[in-house]
């Protein structure tokens, strides 16, 4: 069975038989008949059949090789499938090659998708680990805490997909892209803890409505939290170090090594301008029997107050240094003369006039001063520090000549003298 053809006037089969195409027809009964066609009979293309009908030549003369000829048969009950078309047809391996090539183009394209996915998954996560391990480097090198923490918020803000994300620090200021309006927005946020148990700040991030909440938004915000408390953390312990490693515990003022640092500094600034400042050295008169009498506890109190007596009367140029013990020293630096620096030594002269009154002591304190001027006494750090302390100790030294010369002078009433 080749195809099938319904005409007006009859029904056509078109048979291939042996390579040779011939007709098998039913003709329809005549116009005037009333009597309606029946359905033409379906056959499958491909289907092997018998036809059984009168053979019509279509060439009466057998002297033409062979004649063409069509079958006519008398009802579709003359044709008899004898055997159904075979699965594996044309038609079908057509489908069958369409279908394959389907399959081929959607295993690529998914494959494709998902390998771009893994790729861009990839790249996501090489530039989070970069960014991660450049924070970390930063914080390593004690880097600027603001700008480490913007920089979080970035790494937070793009593993939430470029949403707005900020971060409030307890009692500081707030950093990162906060949004200026929130109202159309979820805010979602998370404590940044502290490792004594203590809340540091907070990150936020603003996500549209519309995106419901997932196990991403959760991750961003612990992976911000974990370094914002490393960076605030590291912060703190960093300029806790450089303080203590700079000032004095005890009264908090600047050390003996930062005090040299900062002399070296001044003298350097005045080299380049030809300028002059000066230098106060200290010495608290009889601090020994004050630890000796009241015990260490009221020494450590009486040196406290001392310190805070005496930057109150110093200006905000003039730096204060605890060299050890009971000695001090002043650096002046904004004079234009000696007597701008006697002027300031008096007003520390001052602080010891009254007395130190205590939980159950009262101690009427003195110092000796020594002063040196640069250059005029000296142009280096240790050589201004030597011509200080000469000065202070011929001043005390004349206090100790007098006071073995009348009386010895109580503990409880020490003179403050000073050497220009």
């Amino acid at each position: 069975m080749v195809t099938e053809v319904r005409q007006a006037t009859q029904d056509e089969y078109v048979l291939n038989s042996d390579g040779h195409l011939l007709s098998a027809i039913i003709r329809h009964p005549g116009t005037a008949s009333t009597v309606p066609l029946n359905p033409m009979r379906e056959i499958p293309v491909g289907a092997r059949i018998r036809v059984t009908g009168i053979c019509m030549l279509t060439d009466a003369n057998p002297f033409n090789g062979e004649v063409p000829f069509d079958i006519l048969m008398r009802s579709v009950d003359d044709i008899v499938v004898v055997a159904r078309p075979p699965w594996l047809n044309v038609r079908h391996l057509m489908l069958i090659v369409g279908l394959l090539l389907g399959v081929l183009t959607a295993t690529g394209a998914r494959s494709w998708a998902l390998e771009r996915r893994m790729r861009q998954k990839t790249a996501a996560l090489a530039y989070l680990e970069h960014r991660r391990s450049s924070i970390l480097e930063d914080i390593n090198n004690s880097r600027p805490l603001s700008q480490i923490l913007e920089n979080i918020t970035e790494v937070v803000s793009f593993r939430l997909h470029g949403a707005a994300c900020w971060c409030e620090i307890a009692n500081a200021a707030s950093l990162g892209t906060r949004p200026p309006k929130i109202t159309s927005q979820r805010i979602i946020r998370q404590e940044i803890p502290g490792r004594s148990g203590t809340v540091l700040g907070t990150i936020f991030a603003a996500i549209h409505r519309l995106n419901k909440p997932c196990a991403e938004e959760s991750e961003a915000l612990i992976l911000g939290t974990g370094l914002a408390t490393l960076a605030i953390e590291t912060s703190r312990l960093y300029f806790d170090l450089v303080h203590r490693s700079e000032f004095d515990l005890l009264t908090d003022v600047q050390n003996r090594f930062a005090m040299e640092k900062t002399l070296s500094a001044i003298i350097q600034a005045a080299r380049e301008t030809a300028g002059i400042f000066g230098l106060i050295y200290i010495d608290l008169n009889e601090f020994k029997q004050v630890n000796d009498l009241h015990g260490h506890l009221v020494g450590d109190q009486y040196l406290q107050e001392v310190s805070r007596r005496m930057k109150r009367q110093l200006r905000p140029s003039d730096v204060l240094a605890r060299l050890g013990g009971d000695e001090f020293a002043v650096l002046v630096s904004e004079v234009r003369n000696r007597t701008e620096v006697e002027e300031i030594t008096s007003r520390l002269e001052s602080c010891f006039h009254e007395p130190f009154i205590g939980d159950g002591y009262i101690l009427h304190g003195s110092a000796s001063f020594g002063i040196a001027l640069y250059p005029e006494d000296a142009d280096s750090a240790d050589s201004l520090l030597r011509s200080a302390d000469a000065a202070m100790y011929a001043v005390k030294q004349s206090r100790n000549s007098r006071q073995a010369a009348t009386a010895a002078c109580p503990t409880s009433e020490l003179v403050s003298e000073r050497c220009a």
